[in-house]
C-alpha cells in the first residue's frame, strides 16, 4: 500500500494553500482568478472540483495552511509512483564481493585475486577479503594477517579498509570500500 493522500471532502481544515500549474485554466472554468500559492477556503475549492472534473489533493498536510493541488487523483498517484521508481533506479546499489584466501596462498594466486579485487573496487563494489583457517592452520594467524595487510597495501589506490582486520570464528576478515582514485602526477 502506497502513501495515502486526503482528497476532496476528506480535507477538513478551514483554509488551504492552492498550488499547481493548471490554475489559470481552472480559474477560467470557475470564473475566478487563481494564483499559485494563494490561500482559499477549503469548501469553496471543493465546490469547484465538480465543475472542473478534478480532485482536490492534499500534498503537504503538515504545512500551515495545508498545501493542496487540483488534479486527477489517479494520474497524481501514477506520477508519484513513477517518480519513486525513477529515484529508486538511480539510487546507488553497492554489492559486496568476496575473495577467499588460505593462510598458505602462493604469490600467483594472490596476484590473480588482487587483480579481481581491483576490478571490483573500480566498478564501485565493496570487497570482503578473508583468510579461512582450516583445522590446525589456525596457529598461522600471523600469516593470514600479513597476507591481508599486503592485500590492503596492494589496493590502497583503489580503496580503503572499512574497519581494521578482525577475526570472526575461523576467518580473518577485512572489508575494502571503493575510494576516490588518485591521479598519478605526470612530473
Amino acid at each position: 500500500m502506497g502513501p495515502f493522500f486526503r482528497i476532496n471532502e476528506q480535507i477538513r481544515v478551514p483554509e488551504i494553500r492552492l498550488v499547481g500549474d493548471n490554475l489559470e485554466e481552472i480559474g477560467e472554468k470557475v470564473g475566478v482568478k487563481i494564483d499559485s500559492g494563494e490561500v482559499w477556503p477549503t469548501r469553496r475549492v471543493v465546490s469547484w472540483t465538480d465543475k472542473v472534473n478534478l480532485d482536490l489533493v492534499e500534498i503537504s498536510p503538515k504545512a500551515k495552511p495545508p498545501v493542496c493541488k487540483l488534479t486527477d487523483y489517479k494520474k497524481f498517484l501514477y506520477e508519484k509512483k513513477r517518480k519513486q521508481k525513477e529515484m529508486k533506479s538511480k539510487a546507488v546499489k553497492t554489492v559486496l564481493k568476496e575473495i577467499r584466501f588460505g593462510p598458505n596462498t602462493d604469490d600467483h594466486d594472490f596476484e590473480f585475486k588482487t587483480r579481481h579485487a581491483k576490478n571490483f573496487l573500480e566498478e564501485g563494489n565493496k570487497v570482503k577479503a578473508y583468510v579461512h583457517f582450516y583445522g590446525r592452520s589456525i596457529v598461522f594467524k600471523d600469516r593470514g594477517r600479513d597476507l591481508l595487510k599486503r592485500f590492503v597495501k596492494e589496493l590502497e589506490e583503489y580503496g580503503a579498509p572499512e574497519a581494521p582486520l578482525k577475526m570472526e570464528g575461523k576467518r580473518m576478515i577485512v572489508i575494502m570500500v571503493p575510494g576516490k582514485k588518485k591521479k598519478k602526477d605526470s612530473d
